[in-house]
């Protein structure tokens, strides 16, 4: 069984080690700088220079189809065979709405709310960024859907730092 494991910048090293991962996502602010653990070889670590924002703002890059895509992409070429790390600054926002976004795309066949309400469960601070959830939403012609369940579980629970949490894929 496949599983998408998220985290913080500060949860990286433990969390691929902890999990067997062999490919990691991060999406930080451009410039930002993670030294990547050794486990994951270049090849499967995709960087996504992406703010934390859902609105354009002077001197930060605003989420884009193409970031998506790029997300989309790595992730199809993912075997599945050892977990996937994904993480953001704080693994709050960024990082839980890829996780969404790709168990939608790689479990098809689950509804969105039933995705949304998992990631609720495993995360009570997760609070996935709307604007890479609407991308997505898209992208994946989910007509609206994921969208509407993302805002169906509402924002998390407030804090500096969410814990690293799991998503299991059917």
């Amino acid at each position: 069984m496949a599983h998408l494991y998220v985290c913080s910048l500060t949860k990286v090293v433990d969390t691929v080690r902890a999990s067997g991962a062999r490919s990691l996502i991060t999406i930080l602010t451009a410039g930002a700088s993670l030294a990547r653990p050794s486990e994951i070889v270049p090849e499967r670590h995709l960087r996504l220079a992406v703010s934390d924002i859902e609105a354009d703002q002077e001197g930060h890059v605003l989420a884009n189809c193409a970031h998506i895509q790029s997300l989309l992409d790595f992730a199809g070429a993912w075997d599945r065979r050892e977990p996937l790390v994904i993480h953001c600054y704080a693994g709050v926002s960024r990082s839980p709405a890829a996780a969404f976004i790709l168990a939608c795309a790689l479990a098809p066949q689950r509804a969105e709310t039933e995705l949304a309400r998992e990631l609720r469960r495993a995360s009570p601070t997760a609070t996935p960024n709307r604007r890479l959830v609407a991308l997505a939403d898209r992208l994946l012609a989910r007509e609206g859907r994921m969208t509407a369940a993302i805002a169906e579980i509402g924002r998390g629970a407030d804090c500096y730092e969410g814990a690293p949490f799991a998503l299991e894929l059917a």
